[in-house]
């Protein structure tokens, strides 16, 4: 019995083996690090070591992170296009990768070509964005903001940052409604909840994950979500589109990058490899807990969001004026 479990065991094996090209048979031969351009602790980081454990177990080799944060988060994903194309130094990023370098000032941090010097591997999921009200502001739906706006009332919004993708709908929104409702830029979600949470401002747009313990013990009241459609992770809150605001997507996506000229083989045992964990229960549940819709795919699918974000950007860049320090 005890030949034919290891018998066995050595079919499976070499047939997981044989589902790989030739070239990622040989892939990963040692450490990989999945470098995260902000810090440890936040929820880019937080799912980066998740999918690490996971693709830990998978490859038989460890995965670690390296957090290289600075300039928007510019610094960690330049440093990742300049790295060897070997498939053991990737990138998971948010999509700011894609604004990030036409929102900053040249000299300002470091370059790096968001839509061509990087090799997608898989879009891991996309983050929608939610306009909340502190309770004591009155507001209840969405109407009612562009109601007092339109009536003259001055109201503040907060974001993480100026140039970042709540920063970008908030004034989509603005210019969809005719509203001129203040942008206040924060260094993070969390300042931004905090002031909202003490009713300093009324009004913020943020990922579901920080807000949803205050969602749930009614400290934060959701107006709507910046979707075409609803979102799974609050299907009562409506869409902006629904709303009659109907072209207003910040495109939030997530996903895995490599420096360019990955070896495809090795882009196509990653790309599966992910497909794979993304669909496991836990890893879904987990990804809900930080705001995070799982998503996969090609990477013909990243990368064309990527591309989509960074030309967006590239206009709205223009059209309101927007550039961060």
């Amino acid at each position: 019995m005890r030949i034919q479990r290891r018998h066995a065991i050595a079919l499976a094996f070499a047939a997981a083996v044989g589902a790989f090209p030739a070239a990622a048979q040989t892939w990963p031969a040692r450490v990989i690090t999945i470098v995260v351009s902000y810090p440890a602790g936040g929820d880019t980081d937080a799912v980066a070591r998740l999918f690490a454990e996971k693709l830990s177990a998978r490859v038989g080799q460890s995965v670690v992170i390296d957090n290289r944060v600075g300039a928007s988060g510019t610094i960690g994903n330049a440093f990742v296009g300049k790295a060897a194309p070997d498939g053991y130094t990737l990138l998971l990023t948010p999509g700011t990768f894609a604004s990030a370098p036409v929102v900053l000032k040249s000299g300002t941090g470091a370059a790096y070509d968001a839509v061509n010097g990087f090799t997608p591997i898989v879009q891991t999921g996309n983050v929608p964005l939610f306009l909340v009200a502190s309770p004591q502001s009155g507001f209840t739906s969405l109407k009612d903001v562009v109601a007092a706006a339109k009536a003259k009332k001055q109201l503040v919004y907060g974001s993480p940052g100026t140039g970042s993708p709540m920063h970008f709908v908030g004034e989509m929104l603005n210019k969809a409604a005719g509203t001129a409702i203040t942008h206040s830029p924060y260094r993070g979600v969390a300042p931004s909840v905090n002031d909202v949470l003490g009713n300093h401002i009324p009004l913020a747009w943020v990922p579901l994950g920080p807000v949803m313990p205050h969602i749930a013990a009614g400290k934060l009241v959701p107006l709507a979500v910046a979707l075409p459609q609803r979102s799974a992770l609050l299907p009562n809150v409506p869409s902006l589109a629904e709303l009659g605001y109907r072209d207003i997507d910040p495109m939030s996506w997530q996903g895995l990058l490599g420096p360019k000229g990955m070896s495809p083989d090795v882009v196509k045992a990653l790309n599966t490899h992910f497909n794979e964990i993304l669909k496991m229960p836990d890893v879904v549940a987990k990804l809900a807990t930080f705001g995070t819709v799982s998503v996969g795919g090609e990477p013909a699918r990243l990368a064309q969001a990527n591309a989509e974000a960074h030309t967006k950007y590239a206009r709205l860049v223009k059209d309101f004026g927007i550039q961060a320090d």
